[in-house]
């Protein structure tokens, strides 16, 4: 499993790809601290998964998302972001996000479960 972290906090994207790791032993995980980063990254290796918070440097998840899913639409995005509004889930669908995760309130099995990290460990 290739899962992308794209999050512009080095603390929160460190301590979230070490739980992802615990969590999916097999997976391997890249990281962009902006959005320029992430698209490099995107084309150059597709991830299966990306996260990605909402507010980066420049361009916002959003906009990503939106670039992302146009030239590799089944790319799994989960937006990350602090704001639990209605009209910031909305935008996430709208711009084709696949999940939209708070970050002071997700559950990590719900994490696992968009992942899909049970299922990629028992089919490699």
């Amino acid at each position: 499993m290739r899962i992308m972290l794209v999050e512009d906090n080095e603390i929160f994207r460190e301590a979230f790809k070490q739980e992802v790791l615990a969590r999916c032993p097999s997976a391997i995980v890249k990281e962009a601290a902006t959005g320029e980063e992430a698209l490099q990254e995107v084309n150059t290796s597709p991830p299966q998964v990306i996260f990605m918070d909402l507010r980066l440097p420049r361009e916002n998840g959003l906009q990503l998302t939106k670039k992302i899913k146009t030239q590799f639409p089944s790319v799994r995005i989960a937006l990350l972001t602090s704001c639990d509004l209605p009209e910031y889930q909305q935008a996430a669908i709208r711009f084709g996000a696949d999940r939209y995760f708070v970050k002071d309130s997700f559950s990590w099995n719900e994490v696992e479960e968009f992942i899909e990290c049970r299922s990629a460990q028992l089919h490699p």
